[in-house]
Formats: C-alpha cells, sequence, structure tokens
C-alpha cells in the first residue's frame, strides 16, 4: 500500500536564493495568466509555485511527476474563493488528457526536469486547444544562476556535494526553446528575463544586490537568471466564427414576381354630368 504524504518542496527552494526565485515567479504568473480566459487549465511540475492562482478558468489541473508516488497536495495550496487543482501523477512525456482539450498549460521548469523536453512539448501541443496558450519557466544557462549551477556541478563530481538547482535535466536557452516552440506551430506572444541578483546564500547580500534588478533588466536584460515565455498555438486554415447574435438578420419570404399587364387599346369615355362614372355606350343608326 502506498503511504500519501504532504508534498515538500526542494531544500534548495527554501533557501534566500529560492525564495527569491519563487517570490519573482509567482509575481510574473499572476500577471500572465489573469486575463487568460477559457475553460481548462493546466500545470505542469514545481507544486512550490501556485501558477493558477490568479486565472479564473473553473477547471484546473496539477500534474505531477509520476516517479513521485503517493503525493497529495496541502489542504490550503489554492487561494480562497477559488476552486482547488485537481491533482494528477502521470509521465510529463505522456499526458493524461485528449487532444485539444486545454485553453492553457502553464510549464514550471517542467522542460528541465522531463527525460525528453522535445516528447513533452509535442504533448503540449497536442492537448492545447487552436489559439490556446502555453506559459513556460526556466533556467537561463548563459545567467548567473546557470553558472552557478554548472560550478556546482563540477564541485558535485570533484567533492561530491550536493546540486544547487532542482533540476534533473539540462537548462533550455530562451532561443532555442523558441525555435523548438516554432517548428510546433507556435507563435511568441511575449518573454521576459528576472533575477539579476547573484545566487547569494544569505538575505543579507541578497538585499545589499537589490540595485541590480533595474540595471540589469535594462542594461543586461538576458543575462537574467530566470526567464517567462508565453506563447500561442496557430492552426493554419482555420478561422475562428463570432457568436451568431452579432450576425444581421436576413429577411424571409419569398421574392415578389413582376407581372405585365395590357392595357386596352381604347378607354370608356367619362360621362359629363358625372365625371367619375364611365359612360354607357349606345348603338348610333
Amino acid at each position: 500500500m502506498q503511504t500519501r504524504r504532504i508534498i515538500e518542496s526542494d531544500p534548495w527552494l527554501k533557501t534566500p536564493a529560492g525564495r527569491y526565485v519563487l517570490a519573482w515567479e509567482q509575481q510574473r504568473l499572476d500577471a500572465l495568466v489573469a486575463d487568460l480566459f477559457g475553460f481548462h487549465a493546466l500545470q505542469l511540475g514545481w507544486p512550490a509555485l501556485d501558477a493558477l492562482r490568479a486565472n479564473r478558468m473553473p477547471h484546473r489541473w496539477l500534474q505531477l511527476d509520476q516517479a513521485v508516488d503517493g503525493v497529495i497536495l496541502p489542504p490550503d495550496f489554492a487561494p480562497a474563493g477559488m476552486p482547488r487543482a485537481v491533482q494528477v501523477n502521470a509521465e510529463f512525456e505522456a499526458l493524461p488528457f485528449p487532444a485539444a482539450c486545454l485553453d492553457l498549460v502553464v510549464l514550471a521548469h517542467t522542460l528541465e526536469l522531463s527525460s525528453d523536453p522535445h516528447q513533452t512539448l509535442r504533448e503540449v501541443e497536442r492537448v492545447l486547444v487552436p489559439e490556446g496558450r502555453v506559459v513556460v519557466l526556466g533556467f537561463n544557462p548563459s545567467g548567473l544562476f546557470g553558472l552557478g549551477h554548472r560550478t556546482a556541478a563540477m564541485a558535485r563530481r570533484l567533492h561530491r556535494c550536493e546540486q544547487s538547482l532542482p533540476i534533473r535535466g539540462e537548462m533550455i536557452g530562451w532561443r532555442r526553446l523558441r525555435d523548438w516552440l516554432r517548428l510546433l506551430g507556435f507563435e511568441m506572444e511575449q518573454g521576459r528575463f528576472g533575477c539579476f541578483r547573484p545566487p547569494f546564500g544569505t538575505e543579507r547580500w541578497l538585499e545589499r544586490s537589490a540595485w541590480m534588478e533595474p540595471v540589469g533588466s535594462r542594461w543586461w536584460p538576458v543575462l537574467g537568471g530566470v526567464y517567462t515565455l508565453q506563447a500561442v498555438k496557430r492552426v493554419r486554415g482555420m478561422r475562428l466564427i463570432g457568436t451568431g447574435w452579432k450576425r444581421r438578420p436576413q429577411a424571409s419570404g419569398a421574392p415578389a414576381v413582376a407581372v405585365q399587364s395590357r392595357l386596352p387599346q381604347s378607354s370608356p369615355q367619362r360621362s359629363p354630368l358625372h365625371p367619375g362614372a364611365p359612360s354607357i355606350p349606345t348603338d348610333t343608326p
């Protein structure tokens, strides 16, 4: 019998750098998904982020990796007044949803946890409806967090220390991800980099480096620690039809037929006494 337990976030997410990344990503997600409308939304990966809390879709799911057995969500995962996300345990490369049924899919560092990122994106394209949205969060391999991760990986091989970032696969750059999505028929809508402070281990040094946020977003935006990307699924040859009440009603009825009548060659004479009455013809001898 499987043991059920409350899910626990990765130890790195409890560090000052981890809380710093979570705070920026949560604020960014709230702004992105607030105005996306539909009926069905799905979040993949990283349950430490409530990616759909600002969204108003009535049906929401949170899918976790099937490798995590017997995991349940805490009761306060969903905000007050909003429906709680239904938990699903399945592989990211085989989503348990029919084709063209979801309006929004959020990949919260899912590609970095997936064993096959290409197949995961293909599954996302399959389950999204035409004009559906996908939002992707990822670590920037060219940023300070990416450099620190590669340094920690080298130190782990030498000194057997723990991994810094909570990822299992490789980091996917923003341009590389954009090319993958274009091949699948997605159109980019917006993207943004964030977390320009170095991954310090103390709150004190993170606060001291707060000046790097506005400077980095203006002068070296592609060097941010993390990024967000939003794209829309386009289907060629499809034309969206508006609602029926916008159409003008057409007049019903049979068309009128014009009939030409023959007029008499001679009109009857009018009576001088009664101009409105016709005169009575008389026979002359």
